[in-house]
């Protein structure tokens, strides 16, 4: 990858998480000096801060001493089941706030601020493939979150050079078995001859890590991406039968699959399917990974 951005300042929230050390790697090689915030509590490596979202005072010292070129803001509470509901609104919307208020506060500001929605702020529509105009109708407390974050940066939006992004599913090596291709990999890799999940008559558009942080990077050096809101998508979508009849023949056999009632959400999205044309004319094309690839290359890791 050539040294695009040799020098400027990148910074991101959640550098620890799943997408953070991802996003981060991407950044480094196109040349980025690459700072982060991570969990209060952890061991803070070189560049970066140990700084909770809710704290304002330190959350303003960090943008101080970074004076980033470009913003990468992931960190909240991604998991749609999480138990502490106040925690997620409090994370995912009152975080960003204070976050934005010290954007916008900062002597220098930056060129791009790169939010990460969710896809799940559409929740369960009749369109078949999901484009970035279809109205939100948000079936869980973490897509409400999230929506409400969007309408807060709407207040920044004569401040800051704000990009949108709303990630439809996506997976890789190292994510959380919280979540369900890990979880079903994790079977398969020791073998387990029984699976218990959840409603299997869902379909999803599974995306590549490589791809996402790949194209984050793109629109935040996209000067006609400002003020845009982007699905981040492969624009396929796989039903969970597709997904366990892949891994079963990467493995090389059958899993019994047992529906646990337990597992089974209220308002469950059935069909999560997105649009990605806006994506790919502010990008240019992006290598999208078939799902096969991904899970192969989660299964061998």
């Amino acid at each position: 990858m050539a040294v695009e951005d040799a020098g400027k300042r990148a910074l991101i929230t959640g550098l620890s998480g799943f997408t953070g050390q991802y996003v981060a790697r991407e950044l480094r090689a196109a040349g980025y000096q690459v700072f982060g915030t991570i969990t209060p509590g952890h061991t803070a490596g070189e560049r970066e801060f140990a700084v909770d979202l809710l704290d304002r005072a330190g959350l303003a010292a960090v943008i101080r001493e970074v004076q980033p070129d470009v913003v990468a803001h992931l960190a909240a509470i991604a998991f749609v089941g999480h138990g502490d509901v106040d925690q997620i609104y409090r994370v995912n919307v009152v975080g960003t706030r204070n976050l934005l208020d010290a954007l916008a506060a900062a002597e220098k500001k930056p060129s791009a601020v790169l939010l990460a929605s969710s896809a799940n702020i559409y929740g369960n529509t009749d369109v078949g493939v999901i484009g970035e105009d279809v109205p939100a109708a948000p079936a869980n407390d973490y897509a409400v979150s999230k929506l409400s974050m969007e309408y807060v940066a709407r207040l920044w939006q004569d401040k800051l050079p704000l990009i949108v992004v709303r990630p439809f599913n996506y997976t890789g090596v190292g994510q959380h078995e919280n979540f369900l291709l890990p979880k079903i990999v994790s079977h398969f890799r020791r073998k387990a001859t029984d699976i218990e999940l959840g409603n299997l008559h869902v379909w999803r558009d599974f995306s590549d890590v490589r791809m996402v942080v790949h194209s984050y990077r793109k629109l935040l050096a996209a000067p006609a991406a400002i003020g845009q809101t982007f699905n981040i998508c492969s624009g396929r979508g796989y039903s969970l039968g597709e997904a366990l009849d892949m891994m079963g023949e990467i493995a090389g056999y059958k899993i019994n699959v047992h529906v646990n009632p337990a597992f089974v959400r209220a308002n469950e999205v059935v069909r999560l399917v997105g649009d990605n044309r806006r994506l790919i004319a502010a990008t240019g094309p992006l290598d999208m990974v078939p799902l096969a690839d991904t899970l192969r290359w989660m299964y061998s890791a």
